[in-house]
């Protein structure tokens, strides 16, 4: 599994940022072309895209990859 896909707000716009490094990935004008970019990439990585709100917090996540925590059927 490869690192999760952060989009964050960077300098105007929308940077895409692989978890745990400093510098972005690449920049877009807007959320919504970042979230594309960082998709593709996680979806390749087999990794979590994380969606940032303007003011840094967290607003979704999406996962492209195995699920380390299957729900469980409590049913049968």
């Amino acid at each position: 599994m490869g690192k999760n896909q952060h989009v964050v707000p960077h300098e105007g716009g929308w940077g895409v940022r692989g978890e745990g490094n400093r510098r972005v990935t690449s920049i877009h004008p807007t959320q919504g072309d970042a979230i594309g970019r960082a998709r593709e990439i996680a979806i390749r990585q087999r990794s979590e895209v994380v969606t940032h709100r303007p003011n840094g917090q967290i607003r979704d996540k999406d996962s492209y990859g195995p699920d380390p925590c299957p729900p469980k059927d409590t049913k049968h």
